[in-house]
Parts: structure tokens; sequence; C-alpha cells
């Protein structure tokens, strides 16, 4: 009887030290960047060994990292918008086709191409003397332009496909008796979108906008290639606080990148929230 009950409580633990003993992996990698951001805030916080604000104090007062944030912000969220908008529209207009093997492999061979390689290419077709430049009124370029258009371009370019790979099993598994009964009850195709689509995929988008947005705003590949030498992306502005041969603005450099994480955990916490209250509703709804 004992030992029955020794064996089932072994089971019992085991069961329950398995899932963490499969996570092991995925959570020693996490520790990386954990750590790394743990010693960035050390390090903005104590500058000279001594706990001070000062550094933060001088990043918000600092009129080059206000500029960079800000036009992050835009570029960042101008992508995230677009490229969601373009990708839900190819979606929903080309569903059939992209049931198919040979239309999914269309849309998604573009994600075989790092952003690096999209950024050439925009380089080629939008820069002064570009391909499609120079068929544009007066040449104008949209590589290394202050608006940030290149940068916008590039992100969309890769992102587009990457919507539509997170929007296809939706649409796919989607139960199409909510449009049948919008249009019993009178709907007209507006309606059909809004109450019979919208709930379904808005949760989708709300998480795929994360993961865009999360990306563009801090990646520094793309705005180095494409993107002007003023205003900068507030990543480029990091660097080159972090790699300058001004050793006082090493600390500033790792106070930036304290806030850019905040400000991305933040807003996903906030949305993340939001999208669980949606599909509680949805479910309540069903």
């Amino acid at each position: 009887m004992s030992n029955g009950l020794r064996r089932r409580g072994k089971m019992k633990l085991s069961a329950r030290i398995k899932p963490w003993l499969l996570l092991t992996p995925a959570l020693l990698f996490l520790l990386l960047p954990l750590y790394g951001l743990w010693s960035a805030f050390r390090l903005s916080v104590y500058p000279d060994g001594k706990l001070t604000g000062q550094v933060y104090v001088r990043l918000f007062s600092h009129s080059d990292f206000l500029l960079s944030f800000f036009y992050s912000l835009w570029i960042a969220a101008a992508s995230t918008f677009l490229s969601l908008l373009i990708g839900w529209f190819f979606t929903r207009a080309f569903v059939p086709m992209l049931e198919r093997t040979g239309g999914r492999l269309t849309v998604w061979l573009p994600m075989v191409f790092p952003h690096f390689v999209w950024a050439y290419l925009v380089l080629l077709l939008f820069q002064e003397g570009g391909l499609v430049s120079g068929l544009l009124p007066g040449n104008r370029a949209y590589a290394n332009d202050p608006e940030g258009v290149g940068i916008i371009l590039t992100y969309m370019g890769k992102e587009i496909p990457f919507v539509i790979l997170m929007l296809l099993p939706v649409y796919l598994t989607r139960n199409r008796l909510y449009d049948d009964l919008t249009e019993t009850l009178g709907g007209c195709w507006i309606s059909k979108i809004r109450d019979a689509e919208l709930p379904f995929v808005t949760p989708v988008l709300i998480e795929t906008g994360i993961i865009i947005f999360a990306f563009t705003f801090s990646a520094y590949e793309v705005p180095a290639l494409v993107g002007a030498t003023f205003p900068e992306m507030l990543s480029i502005l990091t660097f080159d606080w972090f790699y300058s041969g001004d050793w006082s603005e090493r600390p500033l450099a790792f106070a930036a990148m304290v806030f850019l994480t905040t400000v991305i955990g933040l807003i996903s916490l906030l949305l993340f929230h939001f999208i669980n209250k949606m599909r509680r509703n949805i479910t309540e709804g069903l």
C-alpha cells in the first residue's frame, strides 16, 4: 500500500516537473536578454558607482533623444498600420487562391529573404537615380529620406506576407454561417465585416501588430541602410552613443535601451489585456 502511494507521488511529481524540464532551453535562452536588460538598467542608475537618476534626467531633456523617440514612434506606427491594413485586404480578397499551396508559396516567398535584402532592394529602386525614382517627377528619392519612407517601404515588403501568414488560418477556419446570418438579417457588406469578421480577426491583428511594432521600433539594420542621417531612429542614436568616444554618453545609451524596452513592454501588456477581454466576450457570446 505504501509502495503504491510512493509510486503515485513520484508520478505526480514527475508530471509537475516534466513541463519545466521541457521549457528549460527556452527559459535559459530568455535569461540572456533579461540579464542584458538588468545590466543596462544597473549601469544607467549607477554610472559612477552611486545610485542616481541624473542619467534619465539628462536623457529626457536631450533634444536628440526626444526627436529620435517620436520619429521612431512614427516610423513603427506607420509601418505596422500599413502592413496590417494591406495584409488584411490581401488575405480576405484572395482566400480561395491562398488555400492552394502554390498561392501560399507565392505570398510567403518574400519571407525567406531577411530585412537587409529588402533594404538593398529599396535602395536600388528608390534612391536618387534608382529605377523607380527616375520615373517619378523631379527624380524624387525615397531612400535615405528624412521622412522615413524608405524604411516604411522596407518593413512593408517584409511584414505584409507575415500578416497574411497570421491571418490566413483565421479565414480558413472561420465559420461562414455568420456571414449568412448577417445577410439574412438584412446587413450590408459593412455589417458583414463588422459583425462577422472583425470579432475573430481583430485579436490576431493586434497580436501581429504588437510583433511588428516591437521589431520596427527597436531594429537597427534597416534604418542604418535606408534611413537618413538626420533625424535618426532611436536604435541608431543609441548605437552612436554607445560606441562614441565620449564615455559620458554611454550611460545615456543604457537608459535609452531600458526606456525603449519599458515602452514596448507596457504597450504589449495593455494590448494583450484588451485581446483577452475580446476573446472572452466572443466565447461568452458563442
